[in-house]
Order: structure tokens, then C-alpha cells, then sequence
């Protein structure tokens, strides 16, 4: 059995897996604010989990820059927490081995097994506070690209120069309307969000060359809102020497980490 982990800014979820990728239990309880906290809550939780004697790997998806050498968290994307050792901080409450990894790499790994059998090289684009990728090459974390912060990539936009996140995430919808992307169905309100995005994605799809971009996330949640819109924006920028790749929902929303959790256990117990 696995232990997969997904520590988000409002919730932790612990997720326990048959080797055969059948989830067998879950427990979930809101992350704390402070790093000390939390680890006392999260042994708190799982003591509480019934299927522990036969766990044979622990994955943890952690939102921020790792140092997969150390298994610290160097910087955290929804806490500010800093340099916490978070391997050998797990190691000590649950007494196996502990494998640290980016919970949007995560994410996108789950995604990209899912249609495996339709596309070798996936590009993950999550969409939500801020903007992260992955690219997953035939159902593997391309090890070069694991740290890729697409969200901070810089344009002039509405006069000065920004980071592509911060005109074209969910926060920055929040920031500029006061509503989620849940809260909006009006098409010019997606017409616009979809011509930001479409400004930093062309970049990407440019440089990494997917067969499909699969976009999770907050706000991928919605892509039926704005799938038409992004599509016609992406072939507006789109060069004839770049292939415009397929554009996708992502299938899972809440789950997502966890499963990569999962199938990254799976990979290193091979």
C-alpha cells in the first residue's frame, strides 16, 4: 500500500492506496498556519488511519520549490513557511520512506497517465492562486522541467511589465472582478481571461513543443466557459512553425494530487 499526501493552503488530505491503485481510505482536516502545528496535527491524523501496518511508500505533494536533494521545502506557494525540512520532519512521525515532489508536478502526472494511451508528451497547465506546469513525458516527470515557474514569465501588459500570473490567475480574476471563477459566466469577462492566458501559454507550448495541454486547477475547473475563446486566442498568437497542440479539462479536480502521489509510488517501487 501507498500513503500519498496533498498539503494545501486551506486543507490537509492524507490517501491510502492499494498497490493496485484502489483508494482504500482518506482523512482530511484544515492545514494549520504554523509549521509546528501541523506536524503535530498531521500525526494526530494519521494515527487515525486504519490501513498502516502494510504501507510500503509515503508521497508527499507540497505547493512550493523543493530541494529534492535534502527533501526540504524551500519556499512555499500558500504559506510562508520557509526551509522546512519536511522529509526528515514525515520520517519522524511515520517511519518510512518519504519521497517530497511539487504537488502540480503531481497533478499533472495523474492527468497525463490518464490519456497515456492517446498522448506520449503532456503539458500540465494549472491555473488557480498562481500558474504552474509540468511536462510529462511517456508517463514520467521530465526531471529538467520539474521546477519550471511559467507563472513568473514576464510581458507588458496593460502598460507595464507583469508576471504572467499576475493578470491571468484565479487570484488575479478575484483581484480585479471580486468574484471566483465559480462567480462568472459573463463571456467578455471570459473572453479576456482567456486572451491572458493564451499570451503565456503560446510561450510555453512554443518552447516545450506538448501534443495536448491539459489545464487544471480553480480555475480549469471552469474551461467549458472559456475553451472555445482560449482556442481562437492560442491560433491568433500561433506560429506556422509551432504545431498548435489539443486543449483539454482536466478529468480530475480535488483528487488529483493524491493519484499522483500514487503513481509516483508506483514508479519508484518498481
Amino acid at each position: 500500500m501507498y500513503l500519498a499526501i496533498d498539503i494545501g493552503g486551506t486543507k490537509t488530505l492524507l490517501a491510502v492506496f492499494s498497490t493496485q491503485g484502489k483508494l482504500l481510505e482518506s482523512n482530511r482536516f484544515p492545514t494549520p498556519p504554523e509549521y509546528g502545528d501541523f506536524l503535530k496535527t498531521l500525526e494526530e491524523n494519521y494515527q487515525k488511519l486504519k490501513h498502516l501496518t502494510d504501507i510500503k511508500q509515503v508521497v508527499v505533494g507540497a505547493p512550493g520549490k523543493i530541494d529534492r536533494t535534502t527533501g526540504t521545502v524551500v519556499a512555499y506557494g500558500n504559506r510562508d513557511w520557509t526551509n522546512t525540512p519536511l522529509k526528515a520532519d514525515i520520517k519522524k512521525i511515520i517511519k518510512l520512506p518519504v519521497t517530497i515532489e511539487n504537488d502540480a508536478n503531481l497533478a499533472g502526472l495523474s492527468e497525463a497517465i490518464l490519456i497515456s494511451h492517446q498522448y506520449k508528451k503532456v503539458l500540465y497547465v494549472t491555473v488557480s492562486t498562481g500558474i504552474g506546469a509540468i511536462l510529462v513525458i511517456n508517463g514520467k516527470l521530465e526531471p529538467e522541467y520539474v521546477d519550471m515557474e511559467v507563472g513568473s514569465m514576464v510581458f507588458e501588459h496593460e502598460g507595464k511589465i507583469q508576471q504572467w500570473e499576475d493578470f491571468a490567475s484565479g487570484k488575479a480574476l478575484f483581484e480585479k472582478y471580486g468574484r471566483k471563477a465559480s462567480e462568472i459566466e459573463e463571456p467578455a469577462i471570459w473572453y479576456e481571461m482567456s486572451h491572458n492566458l493564451a499570451l503565456g501559454l503560446t510561450n510555453v507550448v512554443g518552447s516545450l513543443t506538448p501534443e495536448v495541454v491539459v489545464i487544471g486547477g480553480g480555475v480549469g475547473a471552469h474551461f467549458d466557459k472559456f475553451a472555445d475563446r482560449l482556442h481562437e486566442e492560442m491560433m491568433i498568437y500561433n506560429s506556422p512553425l509551432v504545431s498548435l497542440p489539443s486543449l483539454r479539462q482536466a478529468v480530475r479536480a480535488e483528487d488529483a494530487v493524491i493519484y499522483g502521489c500514487y503513481e509516483l509510488a508506483k514508479q519508484l517501487e518498481a
